[in-house]
């Protein structure tokens, strides 16, 4: 009798760990090419085609004025213009080259700022506040000083992206170092990982998922900020970037112009967070479980 009871708790157990085990597995299979075009390709393409067409709609009924809407057709006119002169890839290039040396400047610099507020009592008293007050300031606002520091010149501009971009990524980093369970904290120094190896072994591990989205944040703190600098301090000696083409329309009364500045601007921010940042950031959430695979 001991026996059978001994074997049905065996098999309890047995059976109880199986599906532990199968609630922590996750699917390795590969979604199908065609499934990933209709639930995350279909619905953003259908989206910019209801846009497009509304917009059409209006300006064909008249009920939008030319003078404020321009026709789809002047776009495209004016995008066609800079493709076959060749500049559309060098004005695009040339924004996007500076958004991401930007980007990594603040990325160095706000990684271990973030880690020396999170990890240091004193240090998060007296620059916590600050980097919070940084972080709502419009990056516009650093743009007036940055000239006057630095004159109209790339290092102005990154200036302006620093500004806007570090404290978003040292915030973002401190809230996934804020979200680590103490239990890893705990068991990391009963382990012998304090100070640096700690924060390398321990803590940015445990604290990657709300690190991602510092970055992505961080991302388009950089973009606003560099778009904000080229508007207002347009000058020949920087070369032509979206900014300055949003500016250059502007100034010409070029109103097909300045929507494509704006298309295009809007383009490459989404472009950017699509192509690099999304897909870290799901590759991160489902190694920890917390994003089921499709």
């Amino acid at each position: 009798m001991a026996s059978t009871e001994t074997k049905a708790t065996t098999d309890d157990l047995a059976h109880l760990e199986a599906g532990l085990d199968a609630l922590d597995a996750v699917e390795t299979h590969r979604t199908p090419v065609r499934e990933v075009l209709v639930k995350k390709v279909l619905p953003p393409f259908l989206a910019v085609a209801l846009v497009l067409a509304l917009w059409q709609v209006l300006v064909s009924l008249k009920i939008a004025d030319e003078t404020k809407l321009p026709p789809l057709s002047a776009v495209g006119d004016s995008l066609s213009d800079m493709w076959l002169k060749g500049t559309l890839l060098e004005v695009i290039w040339t924004s996007v080259s500076r958004g991401l040396l930007g980007f990594l400047l603040a990325l160095a610099i706000g990684t271990p700022l973030g880690l020396l507020v999170a990890r240091v009592k004193f240090v998060r008293a007296a620059i916590g506040p600050i980097l919070q007050g940084l972080q709502s300031l419009p990056s516009v606002a650093w743009v007036p000083p940055a000239v006057l520091w630095f004159g109209l010149n790339d290092a102005m501009m990154f200036t302006v992206i620093l500004l806007g971009a570090v404290p978003s990524i040292a915030n973002g980093l401190v809230s996934g170092i804020d979200q680590v369970p103490p239990l890893f904290l705990r068991a990391g120094r009963t382990l012998g990982a304090t100070g640096l190896r700690g924060a390398r072994h321990i803590v940015m591990p445990a604290a990657l998922p709300g690190y991602i989205a510092g970055l992505k944040q961080g991302w388009a703190f950089s973009w606003r900020s560099l778009m904000a600098a080229e508007i207002i301090a347009s000058s020949p000696d920087l070369g032509l970037g979206l900014g300055q083409l949003l500016e250059n329309g502007r100034n010409n009364i070029d109103l097909p112009g300045v929507f494509l500045a704006i298309i295009l601007i809007l383009v490459v921010g989404i472009a950017i967070d699509l192509l690099i940042f999304s897909p870290l950031e799901r590759h991160v959430l489902r190694s920890r479980g917390l994003l089921a695979r499709s």
